[in-house]
């Protein structure tokens, strides 16, 4: 199956067939879900507390068709999310436990992988930011973030953290523990090359802090093939 011919993509972006399954654990298979998931919220809150994933059910549902950007430079067009967008999930269960005190810029999005990414408030509570509990018309499965994963589709896909399990909350830059950047680098390429942007707007080609789109480009199309080989290998259900 062809991407459609017509689709108006991104700088440096190319529509690909299908979503492949990406990601740092290259040939691990995904993280097992416990029988009761939840989403655990800590940082600059009164106190510490969990989400239920059936909890979401009580907010309102939300579906949104999107593509979703690689930073390697590919793109899957047209995929159905559905779930409940994060601003509602952070207006009505996380916002009320806030401590009084600075106001939070940033947060942590935490997956069963070990994967972190770190979002500003800004660009979490975009109105196209979703946690989504089904893709296309079912529900995620260990592929693509099974039992829900935030989606973000102005950003680059490193943002949208799979598996998602805990939400941190701050009111300032978080320490270089949460550096996924840093993760990256340590446990796949090893090289400081491998860097990413802290805003990572597919729109304005935020790859990387330091270095222009044009320069990583080949670097990380020349990674796309053993990448996917590895994933795939990892990989169970969609």
């Amino acid at each position: 199956m062809s991407p459609p011919p017509d689709v108006k993509l991104p700088p440096g972006q190319r529509a690909i067939a299908g979503f492949p399954r990406f990601g740092t654990h290259l040939g691990r298979p995904a993280p097992a879900v416990g029988p009761d998931p939840a989403i655990a919220v800590r940082g600059a809150v009164a106190e510490p507390f969990s989400v239920p994933l059936t909890a979401l059910a009580a907010l309102p549902r939300r579906e949104l068709v999107a593509d979703f950007h690689c930073v390697a430079g590919w793109s899957a067009t047209g995929l159905r999310w559905e779930g409940v967008a994060f601003g509602t999930l952070y207006r009505e269960l996380i916002e009320p436990a806030v401590r009084p005190g600075p106001p939070v810029t940033h947060l942590v999005f935490g997956g069963l992988d070990g994967y972190e990414s770190v979002v500003t408030a800004e660009d979490a509570l975009a109105e196209d930011v979703l946690v989504a509990e089904r893709l296309d018309g079912r529900p995620l499965g260990g592929d693509h973030g099974a039992p829900a994963r935030l989606v973000s589709p102005a950003q680059y896909g490193f943002m949208s953290t799979k598996h998602l399990c805990r939400i941190e909350v701050h009111t300032a830059k978080p320490p270089e523990r949460h550096d996924h950047a840093s993760r990256l680098s340590r446990l796949t390429f090893r090289a400081r090359l491998i860097r990413t942007h802290p805003r990572a707007r597919v729109w304005r080609k935020e790859r990387h802090p330091g270095l222009p789109a044009k320069a990583l480009r080949p670097v990380y199309r020349a990674l796309i093939a053993p990448i996917r080989l590895l994933c795939a290998r990892g990989g169970h259900g969609a």
